[in-house]
């Protein structure tokens, strides 16, 4: 038995003898609403006879449109089993998205397997559903995202001792706040249980990126639970091409060289979230990308709301929407009736101090309280369950309205700045001394302020990761650090944690794009941002001060790039939860929205979006979208992103007024840097066993370190120290180990060649011609095709200091042959010998 309808793709048993069976299963009015009001043909396959296969299915089939989500029911038998799976189909581009569920993880709320291509994520939702439960009230929804890349998923097995799969990579986190960031907005009000999302790439295919498939499962398993979670949601990564197209879910490696690298997320018809890295495209490119993934989003969200019905329908389960207090909508009125005049004057302060703000605005909380708590409980009055939690959060909100209603009709915030106003700006160029420290840089924007230091090395310092592409090795990197002193707060020290993550990949993809390349500047380049003020932004300060503080070091960008935060603050009645339909919604919000420049840690609490945007005046380099409400129109964000060029403008003023252009010289604490190609055989002899002879050539010379790069037929050896002088003889020591391995002389490019005779041991040769002299030694030639060297101890009976100074290339001198090497005619040869006239001495063959 197999399952099919007209026009789907053809299922493994289709070469069995089938006929079509009328079947009209029960359709949700919502599935209806989907198809235009007329019934989807539906159809029951049976194999020959009736009979069941070893793995059948018997299926409700809904076919929709061409291009149109497909969803149906199969009941699938494997051994003992009977499984009722449902499966969601829609193409994007070419290429099939399919979600399955009922057949793996039937214990979970909700589990999913997504698929497109060969890449599978399974994707299982669960939470605190106990009815009997008593509710613990809390102004948040206590949720908790995990994804897994497991190194099986592309037939590999963990390195180094431990071969489980274990602490997650900064990618899998950044893909796990993602999906977060995505999701933790859409939950109801009054919902505040417990809920974990995990999410494993089973199988992964280099030609489908497994990113949007988490967060899109991860959206079907909460709808098709009874988690109350009613707004599907979806994601699509977009690139663009070299003719300047967009495209839907293109590879990973795709992304890693295309112009624009999004990732957008959003219902149906608004934009939750985007994150992404780009090469300076334009604010219209920006929106054109923006535009075509929301297409895609929205052919998602249309299936996802057809999977959750029939699977909600198969299941015989509802959302449990009883786990949902509602929340008092009287208070604010109430609040504003009683408090209105104390919070206007409290947000029109004009003070620019964080603690000033903070204390103007949140100490009328108190008021707050005493009004509608402890007045209430001392005159006897019975408080129904969740009240100081509502009173908590109508106090956000009624201040919240208060700072927008004066942005809107005045044009003043709360520290006093206008609304496109940025706070004052100062830099301190080479804070920290450079005889130690390669760069700094301290760039302080209103109570935000970022230490940005640079480290210079060779290759050895690259940032390594294992990923499902294989090893990953990063020439550029930037770590944030945010410790709690930043906000004058204790707090733990340690692990770093997934908004230090986050943060700081956001600031590295911002300074990415004027990296100069390996060939323009050799050196790897590791960025640090500590941040010792917080106070609104510290990313973006992050941006600003790393570039500075290359700059200091004198690494050549390509350009100067700044990063600004944008917030926006809407009418409380437009985020969630009104009888408006969604439509009048969106052009509401655009009529009464107000978006700020630049925004405080206050404005960034209360508001309702947190935009950041990094570049300069020709276009965008990174960008970060987070929102607190059901989604944002597309022209909000437009402009949002033309007021936030005239911001990171402003920001590039007063850096290009501190340090205009890179240092021309690197500190003398930049370590200097040699390379020496060497033939591919002699990279064993250089690294000697287990590292032995590259450890012993670091401690010889006092060096930072040697790396070693196979490139083709050659490897390319680099030798860092402190020292140039440290360096050449490094590189003699090596040049004389390659001559060692292969008897091959550097300065002729000659060597021995098939056909010529042996040296004899114990012979002198006389007028062998130099040609080449290094502090190690003369590589002389005794007969045409036959080259040597002799070392600077077998030059002469007496000591030599300066090879150099004594010999000369084309230069003759009498050598006697002490011994062969080994069998490959390696030599050992002596000019002392020949001068003393010693009688042969042979030495035994090693």
């Amino acid at each position: 038995v197999s399952v099919g309808a007209p026009g789907m793709r053809p299922r493994a048993a289709a070469s069995l003898t089938q006929s079509w069976v009328p079947l009209m299963p029960a359709i949700s009015a919502r599935s209806l609403k989907h198809w235009g009001g007329h019934t989807p043909g539906f159809g029951l396959r049976l194999g020959k006879g009736g009979r069941r296969c070893s793995r059948g299915a018997v299926a409700a089939v809904a076919s929709g449109a061409d291009g149109e989500p497909k969803v149906w029911e199969e009941v699938v038998e494997t051994g003992e089993h009977g499984f009722k799976k449902v499966i969601m189909e829609v193409d994007l581009g070419g290429q099939t998205l399919r979600l399955e569920t009922g057949e793996v993880g039937r214990l979970a709320a909700g589990a999913v397997i997504a698929k497109q291509g060969e890449s599978v994520v399974y994707t299982t939702a669960c939470g605190d559903l106990d009815l009997n439960k008593e509710e613990v009230i809390e102004d948040f929804v206590p949720m908790s995202v995990h994804y897994q890349e497991r190194s099986s998923a592309a037939g590999k097995t963990k390195g180094g001792f431990v071969k489980r799969d274990g602490r997650p990579s900064d990618d899998e986190v950044l893909v796990s706040r993602i999906i977060d960031r995505t999701l933790r907005p859409m939950f109801p009000p009054g919902f505040c249980r417990e809920v974990q999302i995990l999410s494993w790439v089973l199988a992964y295919d280099k030609n489908a990126n497994p990113d949007p498939l988490a967060l899109i499962s991860a959206s079907a398993a909460l709808l098709s639970s009874a988690i109350p979670f009613d707004i599907p949601v979806a994601g699509v990564a977009v690139g663009m091409d070299s003719a300047g197209n967009y495209v839907v879910n293109p590879t990973r490696e795709f992304l890693s060289t295309s112009p624009i690298n999004l990732f957008c997320s959003g219902t149906e018809d608004s934009v939750m979230m985007i994150e992404g890295a780009a090469d300076f495209v334009t604010e219209e490119q920006m929106m054109g990308a923006i535009d075509a993934g929301m297409k895609a989003v929205t052919k998602i969200c249309k299936g996802l709301a057809l999977f959750a019905a029939k699977v909600q329908e198969v299941r015989g389960e509802t959302s449990l929407t009883q786990l949902c207090r509602t929340p008092n909508d009287t208070l604010f009125e109430a609040m504003e009736a009683q408090m209105g005049t104390m919070m206007y004057d409290a947000c029109r302060t004009g003070k620019t101090s964080k603690r000033d703000v903070y204390s103007a605005v949140f100490g009328l909380e108190k008021v707050a309280k005493k009004l509608f708590i402890y007045d209430k409980k001392d005159a006897g009055e019975e408080l129904p369950a969740g009240w100081e939690i509502d009173v908590k959060n109508t106090f956000k909100k009624f201040a919240a309205e208060t700072m927008r209603q004066q942005a809107k009709t005045e044009d003043c915030r709360v520290d006093g700045r206008s609304c496109r106003e940025v706070r004052p700006i100062s830099v301190a160029m080479r804070p920290l001394p450079s005889s130690s420290v390669h760069g700094s840089a301290l760039f302080t924007r209103g109570e935000t302020q970022a230490l940005a230091t640079v480290t210079l090395g060779d290759a050895g310092s690259r940032q390594r990761t294992d990923t499902l592409d294989g090893e990953n090795s990063k020439r550029f990197y930037l770590q944030y650090n945010f410790p709690p002193s930043c906000v004058g707060e204790c707090g733990r020290v340690g692990a770093i944690g997934r908004r230090e993550i986050g943060h700081g990949n956001l600031a590295e993809r911002g300074l990415m794009a004027v990296i100069p390349s390996e060939a323009e500047f050799p050196y790897t380049i590791r960025l640090e941002s500590l941040i010792t003020e917080s106070c609104g932004s510290s990313s973006m300060g992050s941006v600003c001060g790393g570039c500075l503080a290359l700059y200091d070091a004198g690494v050549p960008l390509k350009r100067a790039v700044a990063g600004v935060a944008m917030g926006l603050l809407l009418p409380e009645n437009l985020k969630r939860g009104n009888e408006l339909d969604k439509a009048t919604i969106m052009k509401t919000m655009e009529d009464e929205a107000v978006i700020l420049t630049d925004i405080l840690g206050l404005e960034d609490a209360l508001g309702t979006m947190d935009f950041k945007v990094c570049g300069d005046a020709v276009g965008i380099s990174a960008f970060q979208l987070d929102i607190k409400c059901e989604g944002l129109s597309t022209s909000l964000l437009k402009r949002a992103l033309e007021q936030a060029k005239e911001g990171r403008l402003h920001m590039l003023f007063h850096m290009l007024k501190a340090q205009p252009k890179p240092a021309t010289e690197l500190s003398p604490a930049v370590p200097k840097m040699t390379t020496v190609t060497v033939p591919q055989s002699a990279i064993g002899k250089i690294i000697g066993p287990g590292g032995a002879n590259i450890r012993a050539l670091i401690e010889e010379f006092g060096l930072t370190n040697i790396d070693i790069q196979e490139t083709g037929t050659e490897g390319v050896v680099t030798i860092s120290s402190k020292s140039a002088i440290s360096n050449a003889a490094a590189e003699d020591k090596v040049r004389f180990m390659v001559q060692e391995a292969s008897n091959f002389s550097p300065s002729t490019a000659r060597g021995s060649r098939s056909g010529v005779a042996e040296a004899e041991v114990g012979k002198i040769y006389e007028g062998c011609s130099i040609v080449g002299v290094h502090p190690f030694g003369c590589f002389v030639e005794l007969f045409p095709g036959k080259e040597g060297l002799v070392h600077v101890s077998e030059l002469d009976v007496r000591r030599i200091d300066n090879v150099e100074a004594e010999f000369k290339v084309g230069d003759t001198m009498p050598v006697k042959v002490l011994a062969l090497k080994d069998r490959a005619g390696k030599l050992r040869l002596s000019r002392k010998a020949a001068l003393q006239g010693e009688q042969m001495v042979e030495e035994p063959s090693i």
